[in-house]
């Protein structure tokens, strides 16, 4: 089955969380070490991340929390410096052999303008703030089928998360490559779910345009 799209989710597949985890423990009060062993003991029950800052602060609202930021003059950011190293290389592969590169993820629309900020070689850039709805729902991956313009079985969605990513991209017949880092990437990294639903398994985006290849 020839590959015409490649869809990348954005935290811990094309983005190094590790800043925005950290700034995020400071704005709490919390030692960074400690904000994120809680984080990796609430993926590994497999409870929803958010959960995190309910430990720490009962009632905690993280859209509340992120405007406060915002006002405080602290906004969550990223930019190139906290992109993988194989990013660029790899989106600028994949396009010069004349796959339509997209990357969606659930960001915020600020996230959203920080990205195209960053100009990435891609063909396409939305989240789930921009669109009016988030992963795992299937609705977002049929959007990302109408944005590439090819049948889902040509499109793999690349993520680091089993039930946000690998799971509902397979459901709506996307090819999927679960990529093995971030907190997700490596907790889960065993489960049943991702060797039965994954179509690959990777280390680094720069495994893809062999995978690509491949398929052709």
């Amino acid at each position: 089955m020839v590959i015409q799209a490649v869809v990348f989710d954005v935290g811990e597949t094309l983005v190094d969380e590790t800043r925005e985890y950290g700034t995020w423990a400071d704005w709490l009060g919390v030692p960074r070490h400690t904000f994120v062993s809680v984080f990796g003991a609430v993926i590994a029950q497999g409870l929803d991340y958010r959960e995190t800052f309910q430990v720490f602060k009962p009632g905690f609202d993280l859209d509340q929390q992120r405007q406060a930021r915002v006002d405080a003059g602290k906004p969550e950011w990223f930019g190139e410096d906290d992109l993988y190293p194989d990013v660029r290389p790899t989106l600028s592969a994949l396009r010069e052999m004349g796959v339509w590169v997209g990357i969606v993820g659930n960001q915020t629309v600020r996230a959203g303008g920080l990205l195209r900020g960053l100009d990435l070689p891609t063909d396409f850039i939305a989240t789930s703030d921009d669109w009016g709805v988030a992963k795992p729902d299937v609705a977002f991956f049929d959007k990302v089928v109408e944005a590439a313009g090819c049948p889902a079985e040509q499109i793999i969605y690349v993520g680091d998360r089993i039930d946000n990513d690998i799971a509902p991209a397979t459901k709506v017949g996307m090819r999927t490559a679960y990529i093995q880092r971030g907190p997700w990437g490596w907790i889960h990294k065993d489960r049943q779910d991702v060797k039965e639903l994954s179509n690959w398994r990777i280390l680094s985006l720069s495994e893809l345009p062999d995978i690509v290849n491949a398929e052709r």
